[in-house]
């Protein structure tokens, strides 16, 4: 631990990270609302409608409590998506963000990102006792050149990797953001020798574009089947 009780601070260059996101929000981003419209007059309303109450419209309006619109980034490939991250946080919040401020998880490698979704995805499943479904998954790949905060390494943060408690990584991370950090790069809970990064900063998040797309199917059992979707760009990382 350093003198001012945060993890130390390491450059990081690191090319094609892996983060995924459900495929209905790759592939039709803002347009996920026509399917359900009749004609053009109430696919206007549906949008006027999902305007006043979509997150990620709201902070880039500069009404969102917990980023400001000045972080945010405009005029860039997928804006949309990396700001989305920061915006569509979940209520209870990740591991290293709260409800009000996301941020974006991403891995170096695919199979730690598929660990980690899966992971997440068959908790949901657990909770009505059903594992019968299938997932569909886009990676987006995005690159990295900047300092972070590092916890590989650090037994004294060794809490902040609890596999089923986020309060004292959220603590943690409420104290990184204050003192200005760029985020937190921190070993994977859900595959051995896996590596993570939680980036706090939508500028920091560069050159993002689509990779391979996942389907993950649960058959019964807790543990799904992976499967690259045939057609999809490859990422062989």
């Amino acid at each position: 631990m350093t003198k001012t009780g945060l993890p130390p601070l390491s450059n990081l260059r690191q090319f094609d990270t892996c983060r995924l996101i459900p495929s209905r929000f790759a592939d039709v981003e803002d347009s996920v609302l026509a399917p359900l419209a009749e004609n053009d007059a109430h696919l206007r309303d549906l949008f006027d409608l999902d305007n006043a109450t979509n997150a990620r419209l709201i902070a880039e309006s500069g009404g969102a409590p917990g980023i400001g619109i000045d972080e945010l980034v405009f005029g860039v490939p997928n804006f949309r998506i990396i700001n989305a991250a920061f915006t569509y946080a979940r209520p209870e919040g990740s591991r290293f963000s709260d409800g009000e401020r996301g941020a974006w998880y991403c891995a170096f490698e695919a199979a730690t990102a598929l660990a980690e979704v899966a992971f997440h995805k068959t908790v949901e499943y657990a909770e009505i006792g059903r594992f019968d479904d299938s997932a569909y998954y886009q990676c987006l790949l995005s690159d990295f050149t900047a300092e972070f905060h590092d916890l590989r390494g650090r037994a004294e943060f060794a809490s902040c990797l609890a596999p089923d408690n986020y309060l004292d990584s959220q603590r943690l991370a409420a104290r990184l953001l204050e003192a200005g950090s760029t985020g937190l790069i921190f070993p994977s809970v859900r595959r051995s020798g896996g590596v993570n990064l939680a980036c706090f900063r939508p500028a920091l998040v560069g050159n993002v574009r689509k990779a391979g797309a996942y389907r993950l199917t649960w058959d019964g059992t807790p543990t799904p089947r992976i499967e690259s979707i045939p057609g999809a760009a490859p990422h062989t990382r």
